[in-house]
């Protein structure tokens, strides 16, 4: 109901509410989801106590994240393999790896590369078996290039890249699905001092140049959002969206959002769950609308206010709000 009708999920337990929004139990968008995210030890998904877990074994209990389904830990080609084909057997339509050091993770640093180049070509292998992709969390251009290296077709972040990873990245057609990170109201809390807060504050300081060098080397950019841990900010899509103006016109930020957007969902290839076409308005495609009342090619800020700004929301032909009709 904020207008936003089709996502990616790129690591966690949402094959379960795929289902009940695609059978109609519940009202929602439809969802690619990744399962999920396969992680290395010591790893961006590694959430285990090292006081408690550690030292890991073959026949380790698993845990509790490994049992939800939010990570999977894999060490090793075979381990990685075995990883993959298993988020493959449950209906990824893409999978998720960890490839560099992340904010909310407790135990890796920032700077590190993790997975080896063979490790990551080995999902790679993997997911091209059946016809779909790999896209990783990765912020330096370390992680991000040698994810290129490896055959993966996207990058989550990229905030801390520089003018070569920038290149690089155009010159494979590597997609940056990059989001809005700033120092403000919508960033992910974390407590102040903290190693979880001084890395947050590294990673933003890129988000600026990370946008000037895609644009300046036409890397292929999706729009998406990063938002944890906080119920009130988890309702923000649109207001993030509208902060893309930014760095983009309003037309190139609908554009990035819609149409850009959709190209990315549509390298899922034959792992794509729902037939028709995304992000175009034309026959045959899958009929999803928004009636707006005014111009965000003007105010880009109206997608912030969607209980007020969008009048009508269609989802595969369906009305699901129309405030033009009493």
């Amino acid at each position: 109901m904020r207008g936003f009708t089709s996502v990616r999920d790129v690591a966690g337990p949402t094959f379960g509410l795929k289902r009940a929004i695609d059978e109609g139990v519940v009202m929602g968008p439809r969802i690619w989801p990744s399962g999920a995210a396969i992680s290395q030890t010591s790893g961006h998904g590694d959430f285990r106590s090292p006081h408690h877990d550690l030292p890991g074994s073959a026949n380790r209990p698993l845990h509790f994240t490994e049992r939800q389904g939010f990570a999977a830990i894999a060490d090793g080609r075979p381990q990685v393999l075995q990883a993959v084909r298993e988020q493959l057997m449950k209906g990824a339509s893409q999978i998720k790896l960890m490839a560099g050091g992340g904010v909310a993770s407790n135990y890796d640093p920032l700077d590190v590369t993790q997975y080896t180049e063979d490790e990551m070509r080995a999902a790679v292998e993997a997911a091209a078996a059946w016809g779909t992709y790999v896209t990783v969390h990765a912020h330096t251009p370390g992680a991000i290039q040698q994810a290129i290296r490896a055959g993966v077709r996207c990058i989550e972040h990229a905030q801390l890249a520089d003018e070569a990873t920038a290149k690089a990245s155009a010159q494979a057609g590597v997609w940056w699905n990059m989001q809005p990170f700033l120092d403000e109201e919508d960033a992910v809390p974390f407590p102040e001092g903290s190693s979880n807060r001084r890395k947050q504050l590294v990673m933003v300081g890129g988000t600026d140049t990370a946008y000037a060098l895609a644009k300046k080397h036409g890397v292929k950019l999706a729009w998406g959002t990063d938002t944890l841990f906080d119920s009130k900010l988890a309702s923000r899509q649109g207001a993030q969206l509208a902060k893309m103006q930014r760095w983009f016109t309003p037309a190139e930020v609908l554009r990035m959002a819609t149409h850009d957007n959709a190209q990315l969902l549509a390298m899922s290839g034959p792992r794509d769950p729902y037939l028709g076409r995304l992000g175009v308005v034309e026959e045959g495609a899958l009929a999803d609308l928004l009636l707006v009342d005014g111009d965000p090619l003007q105010d880009p800020s109206l997608v912030a206010t969607p209980d007020r700004s969008f009048v009508v929301i269609m989802k595969d032909g369906r009305l699901y709000k129309n405030t033009l009709v009493h």
